[in-house]
This record gives C-alpha cells, sequence and structure tokens, in this order.
C-alpha cells in the first residue's frame, strides 16, 4: 500500500468514526430473550451462573505495561470502573460473564468514554480476514467492538448453554415447570363423576343433585375438612390420579441437573461436596476450572478495546486468599515475615488490619533458624558473643 492510500485509508477511518453513532442508527440496550429468562428460572442453573458472575464482579481492574508492571492510568480505569449511565461497573461485569455462559458469545461495544454490551449484533469473515459487524444492518467500525467468545470448533462464533446443552436444558425445564404447575393448580387433582343413567337436561332433581356434587368438590382443597357427599342410586365418584409422576420426575431432575454443570466446565456434584467439607479447596477448583479462563479471554479482548495499538494491558485482580480461613492467612502472613518475603505491614493489611507508622513495621525480616548451612557456623558464634541463646 503505498503513502497517499495509506493517509487516504486512515482519513476514511476517522471520518467512519467521527459521523458514527450508536443512538442515532440502531437500539443499543441490551434486551433479554424468553429464552435467556427461562434458563435463569431454573435455581440450580441461576446459583451455579451467579456464583461464577459474582466471583468475577468482585475483581478489581488494574492497568499493566507489557512487561507486566503495574502502571498508574486513572483515565482508562475511570472508564472501566464507570461503563456507561445505567450500569455500575459490577453490573456489567456480570452481564457479560451471564451472556457468555448463555449464548456463548457476547459483543463489547466502547463509544468515546462509555462501553455498553450489544445485542442482535451480525458478525462475518471477510476473505481479507478482516471482520464485520453490523446491527440492523448498520456496520460498526470493527475498533470501537470486540467479539468474545467461548469459542468451540468455529472461529467466527461461540458456543454457549443453549447450544451446547439445548436437550437436555429443555427436559430440565420442562420436568420442573411441570412439577410447579401441578403444585400450583392444587397438585391436579380430579374427580370422575359416573351416572349409571342418561343426563336428561330438564330433569330438575338430576340437575339440582350434580350441582350439588360439583359445589362439594370444589370446596375439598379448602383446608383439612372432611367433605360427606350423600348420593343417590346411581351415582359414583372416582378420584383421577394425577398423570404427573413426582417420583421419576425428581429422579430425572437429581440426575440432569448435574449434567447442566459440566457445560459450564464445571463438575457440579464434586464442587457441591467440596462446599460441605472444604470451603478453600471449593473456591480454588472454581477459580481454577471456570473463572480463571474466562477472566484471561476478557482481559485480552477488553485490552484489545481500550489499546488497540498496544503497549497496555487490562488486568482483573482477584485475591485467592478471599478463599481461605483466617486462620490459613494468618500462617501464610507469619511465614511471608519471617522469610523476608514481606513486611509486618504487608502482613497486616493481608489480614485486613491497618498499616502501624512505626518504622519496625515497614523492615523485611529473617527467622535465624533460615540461615544458610555455609554460614551457620560464623552466625552461631555473632549469636553467642552477643550473649542471645
Amino acid at each position: 500500500m503505498g503513502l497517499w492510500q495509506l493517509i487516504t485509508s486512515r482519513i476514511s477511518r476517522f471520518l467512519k468514526r467521527a459521523s458514527f453513532s450508536i443512538f442515532d442508527n440502531f437500539y443499543w440496550n441490551y434486551g433479554g430473550y424468553v429464552t435467556d429468562e427461562n434458563i435463569l428460572q431454573s435455581s440450580d442453573i441461576y446459583n451455579l451462573m451467579k456464583l461464577i458472575s459474582d466471583q468475577i464482579a468482585l475483581t478489581d481492574f488494574f492497568i499493566e505495561d507489557e512487561n507486566g508492571k503495574d502502571i498508574r492510568d486513572s483515565m482508562t480505569l475511570r472508564i472501566l470502573q464507570n461503563p456507561n449511565r445505567y450500569l455500575t461497573e459490577f453490573e456489567m461485569k456480570k452481564l457479560i460473564v451471564n451472556t457468555l455462559l448463555i449464548r456463548g458469545k457476547v459483543y463489547i461495544f466502547k463509544n468515546d468514554d462509555e462501553w455498553h454490551v450489544l445485542n442482535g449484533v451480525y458478525s462475518e469473515l471477510l476473505e481479507d480476514g478482516s471482520k464485520v459487524y453490523k446491527v440492523g444492518g448498520v456496520e460498526i467500525p470493527s475498533d470501537m467492538i470486540v467479539h468474545v467468545k467461548n469459542i468451540g470448533t468455529n472461529h467466527l462464533d461461540g458456543v454457549g448453554l443453549i447450544d451446547l446443552a439445548k436437550q437436555t436444558l429443555e427436559g430440565v425445564m420442562n420436568a420442573e415447570n411441570s412439577l410447579t404447575d401441578k403444585y400450583r393448580k392444587g397438585g391436579l387433582l380430579a374427580y370422575l363423576l359416573k351416572l349409571d343413567t342418561h343426563i336428561a337436561p330438564n330433569n330438575t332433581a338430576q340437575n339440582a343433585m350434580i350441582t350439588a356434587i360439583l359445589d362439594k368438590l370444589e370446596q375439598t382443597g379448602q383446608g383439612n375438612k372432611i367433605q360427606l357427599i350423600p348420593l343417590g342410586k346411581g351415582y359414583e365418584i372416582e378420584a383421577l390420579q394425577s398423570p404427573v409422576d413426582d417420583e421419576k420426575i425428581l429422579q430425572y431432575l437429581s440426575i440432569y441437573k448435574k449434567d447442566l454443570g459440566k457445560f459450564f466446565g464445571v463438575d457440579l456434584e464434586q464442587l457441591l461436596e467440596l462446599q460441605k467439607t472444604d470451603m478453600e479447596q471449593f473456591m480454588m477448583m472454581l477459580h481454577t476450572t471456570v473463572l480463571k479462563p474466562i477472566i484471561r479471554n476478557l482481559e485480552q479482548h477488553l485490552t484489545k478495546l481500550f489499546f488497540p495499538n498496544g503497549g497496555r494491558r487490562i488486568r482483573f485482580k482477584i485475591n485467592t486468599l478471599d478463599y481461605v480461613t483466617m486462620k490459613t492467612k494468618t500462617d501464610i502472613a507469619y511465614n511471608l515475615v519471617r522469610t523476608s518475603i514481606a513486611t509486618p505491614n504487608d502482613a497486616r493489611v493481608m489480614l485486613g488490619f491497618d498499616k502501624l507508622d512505626q518504622d519496625e513495621a515497614k523492615k523485611l525480616y529473617i527467622s535465624k533458624d533460615l540461615v544458610g548451612l555455609d554460614n551457620l557456623e560464623s552466625t552461631l558464634k555473632k549469636t553467642l558473643k552477643g550473649g542471645e541463646t
């Protein structure tokens, strides 16, 4: 490409960006579909999704250079922490992760000092390797949007719970709905009234008897009172069994609900057992198998969106020490201080205490039993000479 073509291309892209307004062209707000909402109506799936998205939403943004050193970039951090006028940072992270888990893909759009999640985006990969994004027929400049994917075997698209577990998900949702609907309607209790005679519309006595029986049957669900229904000759009442077999449905749910967790990369049964016995192992397993890959994927896409020319990277800071008990934290803090890895003030911050102003709290210390063997003799002589035991 010649110099003139390069300059023309850059000017054209700049003018396209300058004239592009997402608010003038299409609906930029995120709207959920019925299928998405139905998925969240399952308590187990909602609980697992909430566990994953909450942990990522609780992370903090920070910026580092290409060498991995933290740098202060208050302008970028301000935009990251205040994504737009209708979502907080916490809500934006949850929306991104939940959309990614359900649909397998999420489009993040940056418009000056705001960034959004876009819905209904069409993307296409051209022959030259460039990608085109459109919403409602309107093309979005490629440097204003990123396509985060839960990558499967397709380089253009991702796979989510709707795609991977469609049949299992439909079975679980239908099973739950049948049970809920049954007991919402009082257990679907029904009666069959048998008559050993022809029903005659003009038979006043017969009509009165049938009406009285129906009135009595309608009252059977009102409290625990005993109903006595006198029947004449030729009348018989038979209770109909509910077509919904509770035990079989519960057995089905106990098997296939756990399978849905595997589509998130989690063995739900194993995870729940760990939750009962070892919360630290539970959270570390969740972090290693599920959270870490999602976080790395989001970091790389947000870096591409905010720093298209490189030089800086966006990172999610997650404190794994939040997953351990206070006793374990205390042991870790003690060992870090005595091995000269951390100062007493560093240990205090780790344990949730304020720093001290004393100079001793800012110094590094090392335990005497950690002196190298080659220096042990000279160290021992110095210690004895000083009168210490």
